[in-house]
């Protein structure tokens, strides 16, 4: 896919160095192609305001940043932050490849974040999604089984689970070995439930491509004459379909609350967080801890809509 910068506005120098931006994020962090094309949105966007006052992002002062950030006034603190935290990498790029000498962002204050807690689905709520794929028959049926069992039994991200190879899941020792951010592998075990829908889908994987094409991956797309995988999109549309059937909200429904509710589950079951953030991936053991805080509220939660001695239950 081509990461090049639209022309128009923005400025060739600028243009330019975000795209060796671009390309040092594939080349030194091996960043994933999703990741460089949402710093390529949120730097085109700084660059495209400050076009408009005949000013190229590359030469940006600080007040001209802050200028920017200010003019996101009605914009989610999240995107904020994230905007503020592309500019400032970009600009650490420019300074360590010597295209200037300052980092015009350094002083800038990221706005503050509350504490956000996922989204996630209860236990029972799972077993509905689970209880409805499973009434599904044909390939359908088996593909949506095994990719629900593995995102649950696994935690993977959407873009490691329908990008996973045939080869990843091995089924004999109980693990799916993953290639995660950054080109970091790991292995996560697998329970018998998603062992078991792992082997149903493949009879009707081999049968969907016939015996002329051949596919790496576990979920082979159906576009003939291409070997890629089922599209995120695609994958999205059918949970929201599953969810329907369940009589759950679809909104609340993505791959990334069931990722969430794999990992709430466990905590909730006891599991220590160091574990959790290993199947997860996670690089730094402080993201995982936010699904120690959601195994608490819903505690507290539980306590005082059922105890007897809280504030709701005890008449004083």
């Amino acid at each position: 896919m081509n990461l090049k910068l639209p022309k128009d506005g923005i400025g060739w120098r600028t243009t330019g160095l975000i795209d060796s931006f671009l390309d040092m994020l594939l080349a030194e962090r091996n960043a994933a192609l999703n990741t460089r094309l949402a710093y390529r949105r949120d730097l085109t966007d700084a660059a495209q305001f400050l076009a408009k006052k005949k000013i190229e992002l590359a030469d940006a002062g600080e007040d001209d940043i802050r200028a920017y950030l200010q003019s996101m006034n009605e914009t989610a603190a999240k995107t904020q932050a994230r905007r503020l935290s592309a500019l400032r990498q970009f600009f650490r790029f420019l300074c360590s490849e010597h295209h200037r000498k300052d980092d015009p962002s350094r002083a800038i204050d990221a706005p503050k974040l509350g504490r956000s807690l996922p989204k996630y689905l209860s236990e029972a709520e799972v077993n509905s999604l689970l209880a409805v794929v499973n009434r599904m028959k044909g390939a359908d049926g088996a593909r949506l089984g095994a990719l629900l069992e593995l995102l649950y039994a696994s935690g993977l991200r959407v873009t490691e689970l329908v990008g996973l190879p045939l080869n990843a899941v091995q089924h004999e020792r109980g693990f799916v070995q993953v290639r995660g951010k950054g080109g970091k592998e790991r292995m996560v075990p697998l329970g018998e439930p998603a062992i078991k829908a792992f082997k149903a889908w493949l009879p009707y994987r081999k049968e969907a491509l016939g015996d002329k094409r051949k596919s790496v991956y576990l979920f082979p797309s159906a576009l003939r004459g291409k070997d890629t995988f089922l599209s995120r999109q695609r994958f999205f549309q059918l949970l929201k379909e599953v969810a329907i059937a369940a009589k759950l909200d679809p909104k609340r429904l993505s791959p990334h609350v069931l990722r969430h509710a794999f990992a709430t589950h466990l905590i909730e079951h006891g599991a220590d967080l160091r574990s959790v953030q290993t199947m997860l991936g996670h690089a730094d053991i402080a993201t995982t801890q936010i699904y120690t805080h959601v195994a608490s509220d819903r505690l507290t939660k539980t306590i005082t809509e059922h105890h007897p001695m809280s504030g709701k239950k005890r008449k004083l």
